[in-house]
């Protein structure tokens, strides 16, 4: 698992999961709050996986270059990225259009029609 991931799991969760995962949180959240389209989630998680290889060398002793561990990584946060993001928008879609919309699971709004 260490190879796949260029860093061993333990610093994987740590720098993936606690420090760059609540980052990606409050990714998605600007990009709903913003009106953004959630295509923008992919360059943004580019980005957050880039530090988050940056960080898991600098501190965790890990690969730097390990293109998997990279992939690993956009992967789980465009993830967290997207389940914020939409979390976000169904939740200002049905507080700014009370009338029109409800809620139809933590992730999805319907409407009231």
């Amino acid at each position: 698992m260490e190879q796949f991931l260029g860093i061993s799991l333990l610093g994987f969760v740590i720098v993936t999961f606690v420090l760059f995962g609540f980052c990606s949180f409050m990714t998605g959240q600007a990009l709903a709050n913003g009106w953004q389209k959630p295509l923008k989630i992919i360059p943004y998680g580019a980005l957050l996986a880039c530090g988050d290889r940056f960080i898991g060398y600098a501190l965790a002793g890990g690969d730097l270059t390990s293109v998997t561990g990279f992939l690993a990584a956009w992967l789980v946060l465009g993830l967290i990225c997207y389940a914020a993001y939409r979390l976000t928008l169904a939740r200002k879609m049905v507080n700014q259009y009370p009338w029109l919309y409800q809620l139809s699971g933590p992730f999805s709004y319907k409407s009231k029609a």
